[in-house]
């Protein structure tokens, strides 16, 4: 039988297809003032041979240390450029198992005890890690620009996906941390040529170009899921992709990739989307754009309210996506509720899920005689026979995949995201932090400092702590720095969007403060984000 495709097979047959289309518009930067001079094209051709070039480089580099291919190399790049891009695609090209590493990550320990787990041979890693890295168990290599060495005559395996769909194609991490590191989330061929499909269907060009080229922007880190499935789903429809300076982006950064790359559409998270969205609210020029694109995707965030309700009465074209790292993209609004203020999701096409309640159905209404199934909140579970369901080390006891996401159903088959069923917050960028564990370590390390205390931080670029003390009258500068150095070393094993590591991120207030439930006396995670909106927003803006 024919193998699975990849984003491999799909890159060769789209640079065949269409090697002059641009891939990617990388900015070319004026070194003394960083304004941006240009943006340099990077055709498919110059793509698939760049990573031919690169794949040819790491099989000499690893083979000669006796790292064979097909096994499992780690990398650990920031995944936010070109070149990184060439190392990720062309460590598949030669046949090896790619590990990733997002650069928010940065303890050296997590990174080799995760390639421990997943039998890993290898890790290249950023130039920027250097310093970090002395005594490693594997083999261990800079993420050098191999356009600049010498072409190496190397042979490479042919380009096909394996015949064995449960063979394991690469390698991601949950984006928060269980148990002091992230779990492995191994892609199989089977599972990703299904979610090729659906990166074709996600990125597929929303309007007649009439030959103009589908243009976006990178959403965040390629070692990180959401970018990989963007730009899989891209390059099958020789669309090309625009390399940002930074992540949070300008407008005026938005509006030169609108003029001069011919931005079609954005995918980016929420807490981006607002910058532009807030600006536009005096800038008609920026408005003008804004509803010009075909289209603006949001995942991994609710939006807020103010900003939803401005983007649907000015005809801004949005699409809203929720998925993980996990599962790939599972629900998207329908292009033709473009205008619907609630948004409902629908499951992607192909798909087999189940919404699930969480606790039983209300009483009856006494007037109506009806139950309120609307009120009631629904888990969203991923069946076994979904050929989107993820590894079987990642599924519950009854073979399938919960995703712990509640969501109303506001109509037949639509849905709404209302949150979580624990204690998991998303950052700013989407990626998960278990407050739990960091309030369960600080009631252990902080015994006689902290009476109570709570995590907030959805949407937010760390997470704050929020302490009632167990002796009042403490100084609070005081508490705050005794409480830093007895979690730290806790804090070092975390991703940098988990970590709090300054006092600043760490607000004292009186015993009984915090708003807590009025039966158990829980502390109300959403309520105290809530009414301490300004503090956090004033610890944000200064302490970030």
């Amino acid at each position: 039988m024919a193998g699975y495709r990849t984003h491999l097979t799909i890159l060769e047959e789209t640079a065949s297809q269409h090697p002059t289309a641009a891939a990617f518009r990388v900015p070319r930067l004026d070194k003394e003032t960083g304004d941006i001079l240009e943006w340099e094209v990077v055709t498919y051709s110059d793509f698939w041979q760049d990573v031919e070039r690169f794949a040819k480089y790491w099989t000499q580099k690893l083979t000669a240390d006796g790292v064979h291919p097909r096994s499992v190399v780690g990398l650990w790049l920031g995944g936010m450029t070109y070149v990184d891009a060439v190392h990720i695609y062309s460590i598949v090209r030669a046949g090896y198992v790619p590990q990733f590493f997002s650069l928010r990550l940065p303890n050296p320990d997590i990174i080799f005890e995760l390639l421990e787990k997943s039998n890993g041979k290898a890790l290249i890693y950023d130039d920027s890690y250097a310093a970090v890295l002395s005594q490693n168990p594997v083999p261990t290599y800079v993420a050098i620009d191999a356009r600049s060495s010498p072409l190496v005559d190397h042979f490479l395996p042919p380009n096909q996906g394996s015949t064995n769909g449960d063979d394991t194609l690469m390698i991601f991490h949950t984006s928060g941390s269980t148990s002091g590191r992230p779990k492995l989330v191994p892609c199989s061929y089977a599972w990703w040529d299904f979610t090729l499909h659906k990166t074709c269907a996600a990125m597929k060009p929303k309007a007649c170009r009439d030959g103009r080229q589908d243009v976006t922007v990178w959403m965040g880190s390629l070692c990180h899921f959401g970018q990989t499935f963007m730009l899989s789903g891209m390059i099958q429809h020789a669309s090309c992709t625009v390399q940002f300076t930074k992540q949070a982006f300008s407008s005026e950064e938005l509006i030169d990739m609108i003029e001069r790359c011919g931005l079609s559409r954005i995918n980016q998270f929420p807490t981006y989307l607002t910058h532009h969205l807030r600006n536009s609210r005096r800038d008609p020029k920026l408005l003008a754009l804004l509803q010009g694109l075909d289209e603006i995707l949001i995942s991994g965030l609710m939006m807020s309210p103010e900003d939803e309700d401005w983007v649907y009465r000015n005809g801004i074209k949005l699409m809203n996506c929720y998925g993980s790292t996990e599962v790939g993209s599972m629900l998207v609004s329908s292009e033709d509720d473009a205008q619907n203020t609630a948004h409902a999701l629908r499951p992607v096409p192909g798909t087999k899920y189940t919404f699930v309640p969480v606790e039983p159905a209300a009483p009856c209404d006494p007037e109506t005689g009806y139950h309120n199934e609307n009120a009631r909140l629904l888990e969203l579970i991923v069946l076994a026979e979904s050929p989107d369901c993820p590894d079987r080390s990642l599924r519950h006891e009854d073979g399938n995949y919960h995703t712990g996401d509640l969501f109303l159903e506001v109509a037949p088959g639509q849905y709404v995201y209302r949150g979580r069923n624990d204690d998991w917050i998303k950052s700013e960028n989407s990626l998960r932090c278990d407050t739990k564990a960091i309030e369960d370590n600080v009631l252990v390390e902080c015994n006689g400092l902290v009476a109570s205390c709570i995590v907030v931080g959805n949407g937010r670029p760390s997470p704050a702590l929020f302490v009632e003390p167990a002796v009042e009258g403490v100084d609070p500068e005081k508490l705050k720095r005794d409480i830093i150095r007895r979690i730290r070393h806790f804090h070092a094993r975390r991703y940098m969007h988990e970590r709090i590591v300054s006092p600043d991120f760490i607000l004292v207030v009186p015993r009984g403060t915090l708003p807590r439930t009025a039966t158990k006396g829980n502390i109300r995670r959403r309520a105290v984000e809530d009414a301490f909106k300004a503090e956090l927003d004033l610890v944000y803006g200064v302490a970030s």
